[in-house]
């Protein structure tokens, strides 16, 4: 069986929704920018959901 480093793979989903955000802010105003982003949030929502399901198993 593999093993995963779960701590830094969270880190890595941190600094995405991190450095999204971040383009949100700079872009603001850009409409198809601001959609895609926020598609990209939500993508990094469901990334934040997984790890923290496979923190609890772990």
């Amino acid at each position: 069986m593999e093993k995963w480093n779960v701590e830094e793979l969270a880190d890595r989903i941190q600094q995405l929704r991190r450095i999204a955000e971040e383009i949100r802010e700079k872009g603001e105003g850009i409409e198809t920018l601001e959609r895609n982003v926020h598609r990209i949030l939500v993508g990094v929502r469901m990334l934040e959901i997984n790890i923290g399901d496979v923190k609890a198993v772990l």
